[in-house]
């Protein structure tokens, strides 16, 4: 199995027209955010830190994330601009912006030290490929811990104009003639995602397989970074993308595409990207691992306050972070307003993204029914074997920490009624009918038409 991941060389992870040579992002990201002196936003983060109870004392101040421009990231952003972090003794957290997901993994394989990252924002399951040795270079094994769940929603799946009329919708097997028309011309339908093999991934591979398309037969997958789907986009070079807001909804925005799905629609309050660290760093600094996640719980907390979105989206759409023309294309996703760009207009808070509490609960809290389902997926599509059903339990085990969530958000104050009491959230249904019960993904796996595993 290591062969079949060392074939997918990391000039594949950060392909993109638009980016140069990859060792200009190695040890370095575009854009950090300016110092505190010369920071816009809010300001708080010059008030002076909480009185910290000397037993409560940290190990460090000090820690490296690195994140992507996507809503995702938020929580990070709002921390350090409303002096969240600073408010748990954390005084000295910087942000790195990286230029792919290839970069990040990059980042967190030479660490802090070597000028990369401590940790940060992570498509799942990234930390746990990771800590596997998957997906680092010579199939190094780095331990990671999932800390926290950064959000639900906030992603779609964006198709060029030329596709409007076509019958491209939630439902991709009303445009089934399309897929069938493409697959044998010297122009197939081609999908970008992210990263290869974690959820924006799935989410265009499970859109697609659930209308009948065999998303690695009919179409022609391809990598791209975020920030750079836009512009190929607008040059041709493909017919859609699967990645987070600002991005899906801006080619509306630009009049260049429209937006088929919402990943809302396709698996209501489903998990989005994650917080997660090296072990290492975490086993070094404990005190410090959950004040940095008290001040993330904190910033969730305000983002889900929806009076606070417009000032929101204004921080994040800010030249040092998502460098946007105008700070409506994140705010009217973040109140639940998409114009969908062919004619359909949703206008539904449910499907806004979340951060702190959805309608099934704590989005914050790392589900280890979540995890199972990442690599339930992975096994689906050929990531993983099969005999890592059996192993899943023990490898989410070491990777997902819930334990250091639940110690930070009691520590914090947070109510009881918010620290959920399982590591499960349930059943989980999707928007074609399918379940994935946690205690068998042997039968969610059977369930499902288009697979590349045998059960």
């Amino acid at each position: 199995m290591n062969e079949f991941f060392n074939s997918i060389s990391r000039r594949k992870f950060l392909l993109t027209a638009g980016v140069s040579a990859s060792a200009v992002f190695l040890k370095g990201c575009l854009g950090n955010p300016p110092t505190t002196s010369n920071s816009g936003g809010s300001g708080i983060q010059a008030q002076q830190v909480a009185n910290v109870n000397p037993e409560q004392k940290l190990e460090t101040t000090k820690v490296k994330l690195g994140y992507t421009p996507i809503v995702e990231s938020a929580p990070f952003i709002i921390a350090k601009e409303k002096g969240f972090f600073a408010k748990y003794g954390m005084t000295d957290v910087e942000l790195a912006k990286q230029a792919s997901w290839g970069s990040m993994r990059d980042n967190t394989e030479i660490g802090s030290a070597g000028g990369g990252v401590d940790g940060g924002q992570y498509q799942m399951p990234m930390p746990h490929l990771i800590t596997e040795g998957l997906i680092t270079k010579g199939n190094q094994k780095i331990p990671m811990y999932v800390l926290a769940q950064l959000i639900t929603h906030g992603n779609g799946i964006a198709i060029a104009n030329k596709h409007i009329g076509k019958e491209l919708s939630v439902d991709t097997a009303k445009a089934k003639e399309l897929f069938n028309g493409l697959k044998s011309s010297k122009d197939p339908f081609t999908a970008a995602f992210t990263f290869p093999h974690v959820n924006q991934d799935f989410w265009i591979r499970y859109w697609l397989a659930a209308g009948g398309i065999d998303p690695d037969s009919d179409v022609k997958l391809v990598t791209v970074p975020a920030a750079q789907t836009v512009a190929n986009m607008k040059t041709g070079t493909m017919d859609a993308f699967s990645t987070g807001d600002p991005w899906p909804y801006r080619i509306v925005k630009d009049k260049i595409g429209f937006l088929a799905a919402l990943t809302a629609e396709i698996w209501k309050n489903h998990p989005e990207e994650y917080l997660a660290l090296r072990a290492d760093w975490v086993d070094k600094h404990p005190k410090a691992t959950k004040a940095l996640l008290k001040g993330v719980m904190e910033a969730q907390k305000w983002l889900d306050n929806f009076d606070n979105r417009k000032e929101a989206a204004q921080i994040l759409a800010g030249r040092n972070y998502f460098n946007l023309p105008t700070a409506d294309i994140l705010l009217e996703p973040f109140e639940g307003k998409y114009n969908m760009g062919d004619g359909r207009v949703i206008n539904d808070k449910t499907k806004a993204a979340y951060y702190w509490k959805d309608e099934k609960g704590s989005v914050s809290y790392p589900y280890k029914s979540h995890d199972l389902w990442f690599i339930t997926e992975s096994v689906r599509w050929g990531f993983l074997p099969k005999d890592y059903l059996t192993k899943a339990k023990t490898l989410i085990d070491k990777v997902n920490r819930e334990d250091i969530w639940k110690e930070a958000a009691k520590e914090s104050g947070i109510a009881a009624a918010d620290i959920p009491t399982s590591t499960s959230r349930g059943v989980e249904v999707f928007f074609d009918g399918i379940k994935f019960d946690p205690q068998k993904p042997e039968e969610y796996l059977k369930s499902l038409k288009i697979k590349k595993v045998t059960i």
